[in-house]
């Protein structure tokens, strides 16, 4: 067990961090949301902390998401918990591994602490997808 704790565990958040590097993401900024909005864009809040592991395994899911449909367009804007105190409270998230999705500005989902890839995935297919009625 001890060689789980020292070895193992440290190797695979190593892993899920490098995925969750290769995940095209952007700092969030208001100028830069309020355009994506004003188009219809589909627009993932990521309000994350580089310690958290299941900020590490929500980055993974996107990333595996994003490889797996790289046809279906949407942006990764990112909050850094522990930087973007101001960003923190206008989304009023309640903790880091905060995911809040939108399309234009219509606020779609709303998520603490979810990191299951399919539960991700399927949210962000909603909000893809979605057609408004006429």
């Amino acid at each position: 067990m001890k060689y789980l704790n020292q070895f193992v565990f440290p190797a695979v958040l190593l892993l899920l961090a490098t995925a969750a590097q290769a995940l095209e993401k952007q700092p969030y900024s208001d100028k830069l949301f309020k355009q994506l909005q004003s188009r219809g864009e589909v627009i993932l809040i990521d309000v994350y902390a580089s310690w958290c592991p299941t900020c590490a395994k929500q980055q993974a899911a996107i990333t595996a998401y994003r490889q797996a449909n790289p046809d279906k367009k949407f942006h990764v804007l990112v909050v850094d918990f522990d930087k973007d105190k101001k960003f923190v409270r206008q989304f009023r998230a309640p903790r880091q591994s905060t995911l809040i999705l939108y399309r234009g500005n219509e606020q779609f989902w709303f998520s603490v602490a979810e990191s299951r890839p399919q539960v991700i995935a399927a949210e962000l297919d909603k909000a893809i997808n979605f057609k408004a009625k006429s």
